[in-house]
This record gives structure tokens, C-alpha cells and sequence, in this order.
């Protein structure tokens, strides 16, 4: 995925233990950069990172949807609907910030990124 540059994202696709665990570090990353940003109560700030996080799982979304990606359908269903769910958080934000938002968004990442590490680590 490596989300300092290229868009994709290598989730479950084979990928080296350290892939998954920078794919890991690139979902923890965008969750702490968003919540970071919500307590600054800085909201140039916290829309560059809800950008960024989009950016990520327009990337998730993407890998998945490829027809010769890996993963089991119910798995590439799942991840799907999760990119939905964060754009749809994401969008909602234009109206001002909630914390409930916020911890949805930061716990949709943590939960994924969590999900990596157990795969890898089994």
C-alpha cells in the first residue's frame, strides 16, 4: 500500500509479513492522524487527514474489486462495504465534526489493521 506514495493496497494479496504489517501501519497511521487532528480542533488539519484516509480506502476498495484478487468473495464484500461506510462517515463530516464520527473512522482502521497483524501473525 505504502501510503506515502503508490495507491495500492496489498491486503491479503500473498504479501510478505511486512507487507501487511505496513498496510497495518498505514490504517494505524490515518486513524491517529485523524484523531490527532479532532483534538487540535483544527479543522484544516483534520480534513487533510480524513482526505488521507479516504485516499486509503479508495485504494482498499479498489484492490479488492479486481477481478483476479484473491480473496474470498465474503472477505472482498466486507471490505467493500467498509470503504463505503468510511466515505459515507467522511462525507458526513462536512457538516461539522462528532465525536462519534471521529471514533468510527478510527476504529474502522484500527479493527482492519489489527485484522492484518492477526493474519500475518497465525
Amino acid at each position: 500500500m505504502h501510503f506515502r506514495g503508490e495507491a495500492r493496497f496489498r491486503l491479503f494479496l500473498g504479501a510478505t509479513r511486512s507487507l501487511a504489517e505496513e498496510d497495518a501501519l498505514a490504517l494505524t497511521q490515518a486513524a491517529l492522524e485523524i484523531s490527532r487532528a479532532h483534538e487540535s480542533k483544527n479543522e484544516k488539519r483534520l480534513a487533510a487527514a480524513l482526505d488521507r484516509n479516504m485516499q486509503l480506502w479508495v485504494g482498499i476498495r479498489t484492490m479488492v474489486a479486481v477481478s483476479d484478487n484473491p480473496l474470498p468473495m465474503p472477505i472482498k464484500d466486507n471490505l467493500i462495504r467498509l470503504a463505503s461506510f468510511v466515505a459515507q462517515k467522511t462525507f458526513e463530516m462536512q457538516n461539522g465534526s462528532s465525536i462519534k464520527t471521529i471514533e468510527a473512522l478510527v476504529n474502522t482502521n484500527l479493527q482492519i489493521a489489527e485484522g492484518l497483524l492477526e493474519k500475518r501473525g497465525a
